[in-house]
């Protein structure tokens, strides 16, 4: 490593604050964190579980709740393990590469997790608006082919992030990120560089996967009301909501946590910086947590499972 003139080339470490501004309290902070990621855990496998075990769950609803169990527990694991490294055992340091690494990680699972919203969107619009030809146009061979798209669309927008940071960044004016874990623009405002095209390429990426996927989640749901009120049975609208309510919460936490971490990145520099880390944090480990309550909780098949599960 070689500095000169206050700047660093290419750094082979960097380090990790945390929550700045709460680093006396971050040893505590960690303890609701880690009982987040056992819940999310344990919450994600049971779900995985019940739908792998129980063939009347092998329907499209339930395998893209299973994929949406599979990226949360991938997401939560990604950041949470060295989060906490850094709140107890006082290891901030990490290899640039797998710093690297752990944002593409946690950007392209934030891009499946979308898709996988998106997706189960879709699936609820063609249940309640078409209900004859569900059956039909959501086969099993539709459903692995949209898993698929959704997974190569995240890994290959994600991918040039690297690049762009790898190979026009050399110099940077310091190896600290003050952040809890490794955040696009976290690092690429440490470049002593212009950072302009790496900007732009996010703000693209950002809005080519969540505003696409935005769209077609408030257009279904637009469409899915519609015909819900003009349901002549009052039992019918009642359990179409109710099938509804879930999917609603879900997408609700997810893009609101989302879009306030994108922009006080970018346009928030009023904002203290502690309550911008901790909420990014939040918004990473609040969907891995809430989404196995909110499904067990409002989903009656996945209820009579869990309780099948635990009586026997």
């Amino acid at each position: 490593m070689f500095i000169s003139n206050s700047t660093v080339y290419m750094p082979s470490v960097l380090t990790l604050v945390g929550i700045p501004g709460l680093e006396s309290v971050q040893c505590w902070i960690g303890i609701p964190f880690c009982v987040m990621y056992l819940i999310a855990l344990i919450g994600n496998s049971l779900l995985l579980i019940i739908i792998k075990s129980e063939r009347s769950l092998h329907e499209p609803m339930y395998i893209f709740l299973g994929m949406l169990g599979v990226t949360d527990i991938a997401l939560a694991t990604s950041i949470m393990p060295k989060m906490l490294g850094i709140f107890w055992f006082c290891m901030p340091e990490i290899y640039f590469n797998s710093c690297l690494f752990q944002m593409w990680l946690i950007h392209t699972f934030q891009g499946i997790e979308s898709g996988i919203l998106m997706a189960m969107a879709l699936d609820r619009y063609v249940s309640i608006c078409y209900p004859l030809r569900h059956t039909t146009i959501f086969t099993h061979q539709l459903v692995t082919q949209i898993g698929t798209v959704v997974v190569l669309r995240a890994a290959m927008l994600v991918a040039p992030c690297l690049g762009l940071i790898k190979c026009r960044f050399q110099f940077y004016h310091t190896t600290v990120i003050s952040h809890s874990y490794c955040e696009h623009m976290a690092i690429v405002k440490l470049a002593a560089a212009n950072v302009q095209i790496n900007k732009i390429y996010g703000l693209f990426v950002a809005f080519t996967v969540a505003g696409f996927d935005l769209t077609c989640i408030t257009l279904s749901y637009i469409q899915i009301f519609i015909t819900v009120f003009h349901l002549p049975q009052k039992e019918a609208r009642f359990k179409a909501f109710n099938t509804c309510i879930p999917h609603v919460c879900v997408f609700l936490q997810f893009y609101l946590l989302a879009f306030f971490s994108f922009f006080t990145h970018r346009f928030g520099s009023h904002i203290p910086p502690y309550i911008h880390i901790l909420f990014s944090s939040i918004y990473l480990l609040v969907p891995p947590f809430f989404n196995p309550l909110v499904y067990g909780l409002k989903t009656k098949q996945i209820q009579v499972h869990v309780f099948k599960m635990l009586f026997s």
